[in-house]
């Protein structure tokens, strides 16, 4: 699926406590929020059916999977923000 295109992972996740906001956006970025500091990392995304691969702006790249309505990202557990 190219990164472009719609897809149903596009939207706000955060963690539980509410430290970690990242925002999916439909045009293949993403913005992360930690502990109030806006776009603290951002960077692009694909996605692949439920896998998405990160590649941030500084260069170091993450992957995650949702599952459930949950996104698994490296350590964190993100839900989607309603």
């Amino acid at each position: 699926m190219s990164s472009t295109a719609p897809h149903p992972h596009i939207g706000m996740w955060v963690t539980a406590d509410g430290r970690i906001r990242q925002e999916l956006l439909p045009n293949g970025r993403y913005e992360e929020e930690r502990d109030g500091r806006k776009r603290a990392y951002t960077g692009r995304y694909t996605v692949d059916g439920d896998h998405i691969d990160y590649l941030d702006d500084l260069g170091f790249t993450a992957t995650g999977d949702v599952r459930d309505e949950i996104l698994y990202h490296e350590h964190l557990v993100l839900h989607r923000e309603r």
